[in-house]
């Protein structure tokens, strides 16, 4: 009972000083972020005269749900569409920020005489730009709907995805001190998949859940579902290994393409809010003003770093994209910050031990410093752009015209279907049906842990152990098996009719044609076998055995072929309908 009356008295003035702190603030016309962290700074232990926080262990347990609904957050304003629509310029712009400002913040580190493993992590902590502070900047100042606007967010929404991956492998580089080329390849084909069939088995699965949900008209009951569905995966992607920051993140997006959105917003956003402010409080805890006395020099380096880095490297990949300087250099300015990103990839290097206790104090302030100079620096990058463009000369101005019409040129004209546009597409389907087959064998190869004392009951022998998971995990993936089967048939006969042509081949050209047609499956399923031979090596059947499964399974599916085909077309018509249905929402 006191332990509980302890709790409720930390809590009531956490929440009572950040009130009172962000309100002053907002009236200051200051970010209510800095507020929060402010507020920490005060009830913090190293604020005299006496500490107000007793069970600081509870404050910053419930911060870690804060971070669970930022990224939840973040995840419900993650579009595909926005993505698709900006395209290969937020690729180019955030990939070119994210590997600048990584090197920049290793260097900067080194510089000071820093670990290497707290240069590291500097690197990461200034790669990624804040995207809350940048939405709530671009809609103070009421620029949100400007096409720039709209390339900043799909730039936000790469440099997520990235920064889920740098979570990943910094997770990685911490436990073994060090990160091979091959160990980080396939680090990073692991979370693809994952995220990938994570994505489209959420989307076949969880919107359909949502809006039965919402059509009973409670708003309780939709709240509890998506909560469920949240802290649920959530629980399966820590099992994984994998952060709880990316499970909150990825079921976000799978919820974006509700048709329920907006309302479901509405009721996790007093839920996000709450959470996130004692998140942003926590961070003031951990914050050591002599600490940033003694750092000073290097919080000003830094900070200058973050402003000038950002907005050369993200500008200048956002022009080398194909966008005009004016819009390179609004973009430039807008994403030149650090914040709750950063302070993710900061906790991280304290909870697992491997950065210095000065790092997190630091990321914070050089965030309080950038968020303040953001709606300054977006609101000078339009006349500062102008300025540049008359004070540069005519020669240079010149080359950048001629670059950009050199890459508008390159660009296709053609709005109907090109022999390019199709063999992508089809590209992209086997590849997703490949990911698909390759997560249900090393789904399989997990579970066999936990399956193989249950099949040992009736099967006591090891290997027909083997025969029965592996056998299972066909009979799974044989629909999707299918898919590739044909798909790949219809990029052949594009192959045959592409390349062999009758003025060449003469009277051979049916025969080449009909060869390369079968040719090109049936080599492709034989290196579709060894990939997921090399998969599920842990429950692949003797050779025997193997052979028998296989035959069993080639007849299965010439008996269910129809039906195969059937149940992928369903799958194929539920992903468009769940996509229309939004965007008609």
């Amino acid at each position: 009972m006191h332990q509980g009356i302890g709790f409720i008295q930390d809590l009531a003035v956490v929440m009572a000083i950040a009130g009172i702190v962000t309100v002053l603030f907002h009236r200051l016309k200051q970010p209510v972020v800095l507020g929060y962290i402010a507020a920490g700074v005060i009830i913090g232990p190293y604020t005299p005269p006496f500490q107000l926080i007793h069970d600081e262990q509870t404050i910053q347990t419930m911060g870690e749900l804060g971070v669970v609904f930022l990224m939840f957050s973040l995840g419900l304003e993650f579009s595909l569409r926005k993505l698709f629509q900006v395209g290969a310029t937020a690729i180019v712009a955030a990939i070119s920020e994210i590997v600048v400002m990584l090197w920049l913040g290793y260097e900067i580190g080194r510089a000071f005489g820093w670990a290497a493993m707290d240069s590291l992590f500097l690197g990461a902590i200034l790669a990624i730009s804040s995207t809350t502070i940048i939405v709530k900047a671009l809609a103070d100042l009421g620029v949100k709907r400007e096409p720039f606007a709209q390339l900043v967010f799909g730039i936000l929404i790469v440099e997520d995805i990235l920064g889920i991956a740098m979570l990943v492998l910094l997770g990685g580089i911490a436990q073994t001190g060090e990160l091979s080329p091959g160990i980080a390849l396939i680090t990073l084909g692991k979370l693809l998949l994952f995220m990938l069939v994570s994505l489209l088995a959420g989307i076949l699965i969880v919107p359909r859940v949502l809006g039965y949900v919402a059509r009973v008209g409670s708003d309780e009951m939709l709240l509890v579902s998506v909560l469920g569905f949240c802290f649920g995966f959530c629980l399966l992607v820590v099992k994984l290994d994998y952060s709880i920051a990316l499970g909150a993140f990825l079921i976000g997006a799978v919820m974006a393409e509700s048709r329920h959105l907006e309302r479901i917003e509405h009721l996790v956003a007093p839920l996000r809010d709450a959470f996130s402010a004692i998140f942003f409080v926590t961070i003031g805890l951990m914050l050591n003003p002599l600490v940033l006395v003694d750092y000073a020099w290097p919080i000003a380096v830094i900070s200058l770093a973050v402003v000038f880095g950002k907005l050369v490297s993200c500008g200048l990949g956002t022009f080398l994209a194909g966008r005009d300087g004016r819009t390179a250099m609004r973009v430039g300015m807008t994403v030149s910050q650090i914040g709750e990103f950063s302070f993710i990839i900061a906790s991280l290097g304290l909870t697992l031990k491997v950065t210095s206790g000065f790092l997190y104090p630091i990321a914070v302030t050089v965030s309080a410093i950038t968020t303040l100079t953001t709606p300054y620096l977006i609101r000078v990058a339009d006349p500062l752009s102008q300025r540049l463009a008359r004070a540069m000369p005519p020669a240079v101005s010149n080359v950048f015209g001629l670059y950009s019409q050199w890459l508008r040129a390159l660009m296709p004209r053609s709005n109907g279907p090109t022999l390019f546009s199709l063999t992508r597409r089809i590209v992209v389907q086997i590849a997703v049906n490949l990911a698909l087959v390759s997560a249900i064998f090393i789904g399989m190869s997990y579970g066999a842990r936990y399956a193989a004392p249950l099949i040992a009951n009736w099967v006591p022998d090891e290997r027909i152990q083997r025969v029965v998971l592996w056998s299972a995990a066909l009979v799974l993936a044989i629909p999707f098996l299918v898919a590739v089967w044909r798909k790949t048939q219809s990029l052949a006969l594009m192959l045959a009719e592409v390349s062999v042509q009758p003025e060449k081949a003469g009277r051979f050209t049916r025969a080449l044609r009909h060869a390369i047609a079968e040719l090109v499956p049936a080599v492709s399923m034989i290196g579709v076998f060894v990939l997921v031979a090399a998969l599920s090596g842990t429950i692949l059947p003797p050779t025997g055995f193997l052979i028998g499964v296989l035959v069993c399974a080639a007849l299965l599916t010439m008996l269910l072929w129809r039906w195969c085909v059937r149940i992928h077309a369903s799958m194929q018509i539920a992903l468009r309908e769940t996509f229309d249905e939004r965007q008609d929402s």
